[in-house]
């Protein structure tokens, strides 16, 4: 039964990942891969979110560090930190987060909008806030995140 739920049009997929202490979700669709953090090469000039670039077989692939983006502070790297690798608009780019949780399924009446953040994150990024029993995730657009003005940068890096 809980399946045929799942395959409704009616539901989404997201993969739950945590900054700062906080728990934020993004389609499922967007992500490629999941790997460790590992040394980046750095390029002059960049923005501070830009870690770097690796190379992703073959591909020269940004990085993007989501706790400096949203102003969250400096991140400690750790064996728990990872790097989401997306497809986005057809760009490959890399987000380092504190940690991946799990993937959930939502359904469209546990989606709230998203309220006024402060300065926290910009909410025009932000598609609402999902709630799964005590937890309450924090929904990206990642797409539109990741193809905005700021990271407009981020395509001239990797080319």
């Amino acid at each position: 039964m809980q399946e045929e739920q799942k395959s409704s049009g009616s539901t989404q997929e997201l993969l739950t990942f945590t900054l700062g202490g906080e728990e934020y979700g993004l389609d499922i669709l967007k992500v490629q891969e999941i790997r460790g953090y590992d040394a980046v090469t750095a390029i002059a000039n960049t923005p501070e979110f830009i870690r770097g670039v690796i190379n992703l077989r073959g591909i020269i692939v940004p990085i993007v560090d989501m706790r400096i983006k949203f102003n969250l502070g400096h991140a400690e790297y750790n064996e728990l930190t990872v790097v989401i690798i997306l497809n986005v608009a057809g760009r490959v780019i890399g987000m380092v987060v504190d940690g991946v949780s799990d993937v959930i399924s939502l359904s469209a009446d546990q989606v709230k909008p998203a309220p006024e953040f402060g300065s926290a994150i910009d909410t025009k990024y932000v598609m609402g806030l999902g709630t799964v029993d005590d937890r309450m995730l924090i929904l990206v657009d990642i797409e539109k995140l990741m193809t905005s003005r700021d990271m407009e940068l981020v395509e001239s890096v990797s080319e």
